[in-house]
């Protein structure tokens, strides 16, 4: 326990502390319209060393900032030691991250992070991130307006404000957008024509799916295909084989099969992927972390009786990025959004240097909403 004039940080050692930690954000964002509450029990088991199969290659330590017996702030302190020792990047991550409007209070949690770097020879801090790819990332800076979705999160629009003060700079940049969905025979021409020649060209196939199962024999090459996709980008980290099946788990339960969209190539392997999922937004904010009975039935009508769409995860095979086929999968895409009534979907955040598919969305009526980064310092 550490102790920094009227502020106290406090590393957890318990459950019941690790519990407090995961709700402290319910108490932050009381009064928010837009904050969505991740699912308690997930978020516990995200961060459980007992659970996690991250933990294989990971250490965590989470701290707790009280002032005057009460919590105000929140950090966990990450090292994936895959990206340490494999990628040769001697990052501390911060993730987790939360705190009242008190700058004193969230220099003091960033600290904790540096101490466990420079403890384990590490150069620099950055964050917030998770453990990997596959989890939230990426500080809100633009967008405070908009409730988050099931995989980004809501801060905030001072905690900006606190990193520049503490002399953090602005490393990785995403952003967001909103696209609104016509009925078919109005969305792009050019999309339809370019999916129609890009699938002759190529022998490609695709495949629609109407069962679960159906899927869960691609996810597999759908995890290849995400490594492939963006194994240049700065925030890479490999997802590793013994996580795939945690992150079936996890998600596969929220994907109505009709949202997912593949192409393969004329031996039937997977060229592209597309996820997308029925928003889960509103039915989140509205159980507040608990999946009670009510729980349950508020996310399985949001899962199968929705308007609203959240892209999640797009991959190309490297010998087919560039090549067009993203535009087979939104042809697809458009066709089952407008039989089951999606008007509006919701794009996952991506790097800002990625313009390739930013040019996609300008097909569509579009409004980039949102922007995110990551920070970083040297320690």
């Amino acid at each position: 326990m550490i102790t920094n004039s009227n502020i106290t940080i406090k590393k957890i050692e318990s459950s019941d502390e690790l519990k407090e930690f995961v709700m402290f954000p319910h108490k932050l964002y009381k009064d928010s319209k837009y904050w969505v509450a991740p699912i308690t029990k997930e978020e516990l088991e995200v961060l459980d060393k007992k659970t996690n199969p991250v933990f294989k290659n990971a250490d965590a330590h989470y701290f707790l900032a009280y002032i005057n017996g009460e919590v105000v702030g929140r950090i966990a302190a990450l090292i994936n030691w895959v990206e340490v020792n494999d990628l040769k990047k001697k990052k501390v991550r911060f993730g987790w991250f939360d705190f009242i409007d008190n700058k004193d209070v969230s220099k003091a949690l960033l600290d904790q992070v540096i101490k466990i770097g420079v403890e384990n020879n590490l150069e620099f801090i950055e964050g917030p991130v998770g453990f990997s790819n596959m989890d939230k990332a990426g500080m809100l800076i633009k967008g405070f307006e908009k409730k988050n979705t099931m995989i980004t999160l809501y801060n905030h629009s001072y905690y900006k404000d606190h990193m520049k003060d503490h002399g953090y700079k602005k490393l990785a940049e995403w952003v967001e957008y909103e696209l609104k969905i016509a009925n078919y025979e109005d969305s792009p021409e050019k999309i339809k024509k370019f999916s129609d020649l890009i699938l002759k060209r190529y022998k490609l196939k695709k495949l629609n799916f109407t069962k679960t199962e159906q899927i869960v024999p691609y996810v597999d090459q759908m995890f290849y295909l995400l490594g492939k996709t963006y194994d240049k980008l700065q925030t890479f980290v490999p997802v590793q084989d013994y996580q795939i099946d945690h992150y079936k788990n996890r998600f596969l339960k929220y994907i109505n099969p009709g949202f997912i969209k593949c192409v393969t190539d004329d031996n039937d392997e997977l060229v592209a992927f597309a996820i997308t999922m029925p928003s889960f937004s509103n039915a989140l904010k509205k159980i507040n972390g608990k999946v009670d009975l009510i729980g349950k039935l508020r996310l399985l009508h949001a899962k199968n009786f929705n308007s609203k769409g959240s892209l999640y995860l797009i991959g190309v095979r490297p010998d087919f990025q560039n090549k067009g086929v993203i535009a087979i999968l939104f042809n697809e895409l458009q066709k089952f959004y407008n039989k089951f009534g999606i008007t509006e979907v919701e794009t996952n955040p991506e790097l800002i240097e990625n313009t390739a598919i930013q040019q996609l969305w300008k097909n569509y009526e579009n409004n980039q909403h949102k922007n995110r980064a990551t920070f970083t310092k040297e320690i």
